[in-house]
């Protein structure tokens, strides 16, 4: 017969016993009714709460397990709080499982605060219980939190195991976050789980986002093993990184050595082979996803969009785009943004205009860059203007920044308005960056405005004095007037600062195989053929007006010298190999590194009238897009 244990009746619907009663009856009581399990599998969770209700102080470990799982299942708050109640109420004192399984059940609904105070009240902790609640404060992004109760772990003699590493590594960022991360690294070693699959994943991916693409490689190459979440993690950080083919020749070993790939995968390529404007690869990994039938998540749709529009194919980018069954606002400003960078304002305002027809998504800052520079490009000014100050009315929602300043500067600057574009600077609530001043500066050599340039120009090697191309922009614009005596100032200046100007690069993509040339470079495998090559199509520009322009040259040489300078330049030599190497009437896409030079844009221009060739010309800023002697960007970028 069942021995019953002293209990104190508090009313008539209320039975609480006392902590030393209850935890004698851990082991005098039998068993829970198999009608709590059986209620909780079917889904019937009302009812198994009031099976707890009617058991009051018999209940057990398993049935309160078995309830708080049901609640983390379905992220029933309410429930498992009228659980953790019931355990209070009956005076019932968990144990380290099931109070850690309380902190998981919190964290899952979202109530960090209170799985907090039960990790804090807990008498005895496990590794799992600090790791839970580290794990929670990392996922939402709290990594001062998660980094502090970490250090506490430390110090309350709990060892860590590969999962608590794995969980604080994705919270140490930033300076402090990484110079933390990098301590913990040695903890690691010292513990001996740096070879652990979890544990390197995180601190490749740690390592990745700082930048530190070497010890990330390093932490990647010593794995014992890998995974796609490994794989993944590097793959992505050289492309976020900018090391496009160093992602992409990654991608190329892993595959030859049988990883399987995932969506995310897929999408750090792409974005890889969208800085490298590599189509006919692009267009390969979008096969491979067609053919494995990798399911359509919105980042990877955003990503063949952003690839497709970098390659110059936007057909192929809005292809995508109306066949997208959900659309994030990243979708809308890629496509818009595409539409910009190839200066087709009509379309970018068409866009525009359907997303707010639609009102699905709400437009946000990067949206109206979008719309703005679209405006910009396809010389809408007005049409952009008014955008602006709608903005600026607060009609949108979204408050004017400093980068959409800088698109109405580039928007006035464009279309001549170069006083105005000076005024509406002075009158910026906050002062101007380098990039806008930079865009004044253009503005002013395209409509030779010299006073305005003069000034602009020598507060730009204030602010920057390491950046060669505000010299060159300068110099140009003294050239133009005849100012030779500034301009020898000006490069005289660039050589006493030892001003370098990063080299420039074109690649163009011929068969899945990208060709690189440097400017004067002697590397390439048919380097003499193009060099002939280039001199050749020089000689037949003459005939029809061609002339170099030498105020692209800095250097203090002479003019058959600066000539040979300027046949040197790697677009130049790109697009030689291009009409070389690919059939008659076949278009020409080349890309550069950084922004085009006059010469070169002149000499692209006639390469497409004299030769019957469409030049696609991607630079730093935008598509160069050159049919019959003109170009897309109306001579100004």
């Amino acid at each position: 017969m069942q021995r019953r244990l002293p209990f104190l009746v508090c009313n008539r619907n209320h039975v609480i016993s006392t902590p030393f009663a209850r935890q004698l009856s851990l082991s005098s009581f039998p068993p829970n009714s198999p009608a709590l399990t059986s209620l909780c599998s079917n889904g019937q969770l009302r009812e198994a709460l009031v099976e707890m209700t009617v058991q009051g102080v018999d209940m057990k470990f398993e049935g309160y397990y078995t309830l708080l799982n049901e609640c983390v299942t379905r992220r029933a708050l309410r429930e498992g709080q009228r659980v953790h109640a019931h355990m209070i109420k009956t005076c019932y004192l968990p144990p380290v499982h099931l109070r850690t399984r309380l902190i998981v059940f919190y964290n899952n609904c979202d109530c960090l605060d209170d799985a907090r105070r039960v990790l804090d009240e807990m008498p005895l902790r496990n590794v799992v219980s600090w790791t839970a609640m580290i794990s929670a404060y990392s996922k939402r992004g709290y990594a001062s939190e998660a980094t502090d109760l970490f250090l506490q772990m430390l110090r309350s003699d709990e060892e860590p195991n590969e999962f608590t590493f794995a969980t604080v590594l994705t919270s140490c960022t930033g300076s402090w976050g990484f110079d933390l991360g990098r301590q913990i690294h040695s903890l690691i070693i010292k513990t001996k789980y740096e070879s652990h699959i979890f544990v390197g994943s995180s601190l490749l991916d740690m390592y990745a986002k700082a930048g530190r693409m070497l010890e990330a490689r390093r932490v990647f190459d010593s794995l014992p093993e890998r995974d796609v979440v490994s794989c993944t993690a590097i793959i992505s950080g050289y492309a976020q990184q900018g090391l496009d083919e160093e992602a992409l020749e990654l991608f190329r070993q892993l595959q030859r050595e049988g990883m399987t790939a995932n969506y995310v995968t897929y999408a750090s390529v792409l974005t890889a082979l969208s800085g490298l404007a590599a189509l006919d690869h692009g267009r390969q990994v979008h096969n491979h996803v067609l053919r494995r039938e990798v399911p359509s998540y919105v980042v990877l749709q955003n990503s063949l969009i952003d690839m497709y529009s970098k390659c110059g194919k936007l057909s192929y980018s809005r292809r995508v785009f109306d066949t997208m069954p959900e659309r994030t606002v990243i979708s809308w400003n890629a496509m818009l943004v595409g539409y910009s960078k190839h200066g087709m304002g009509e379309e970018v305002v068409k866009l525009f205009k359907l997303m707010r027809e639609e009102n699905k998504i709400r437009p946000d800052s990067v949206t109206f860059l979008a719309v703005l520079s679209g405006c910009s490009h396809g010389g809408m000014e007005d049409r952009g203007m008014e955008f602006f100050y709608g903005m600026a009315r607060g009609e949108n929602g979204i408050e004017p920044e400093l980068e959409h300043y800088g698109c109405v500067v580039d928007l006035l600057g464009r279309s001549g308005r170069v006083e105005e574009a000076f005024e509406f600077i002075k009158k910026m609530p906050s002062e101007p960056t380098a990039a806008i001043w930079g865009s004044l500066l253009g503005a002013c050599r395209v409509h030779s405005n010299v006073k305005i340039g003069e000034f602009v120009g020598f507060r730009l090697l204030e602010i920057e004095p390491e950046n060669a191309g505000n010299y060159v922009i300068l110099s140009n614009l003294f050239a133009s007037a005849g100012r030779w005596e500034d301009v020898r100032t000006v490069r005289e200046l660039m050589t006493e600062k030892a001003v370098i100007k990063e080299p420039g690069r074109s690649w163009i993509e011929l068969d899945q195989v990208l060709h690189t040339f440097h400017a004067s470079d002697r590397s390439h495998p048919r380097r003499e053929e193009v060099s002939a090559k280039v001199r050749e199509i020089s000689a037949k520009l003459k005939e029809v007006g061609y002339s170099p322009d030498m105020g692209c040259v800095l250097y203090d040489v002479d003019e058959e010298q600066k000539e040979k300078i300027l046949l040197g330049h790697s677009e130049k030599m790109a697009l030689a190999f291009g009409l070389i190497a690919t059939p008659e009437g076949v278009p020409v896409r080349v890309i550069k590194n950084l922004r085009i030079c006059v010469d070169c844009h002149n000499f692209g221009k006639l390469v497409s009238k004299i030769y019957g060739r469409e030049v696609s010309l991607r630079d730093k800023n935008r598509f160069h897009h050159m049919v019959g002697g003109i170009c897309s960007c109306g001579d100004y970028w």
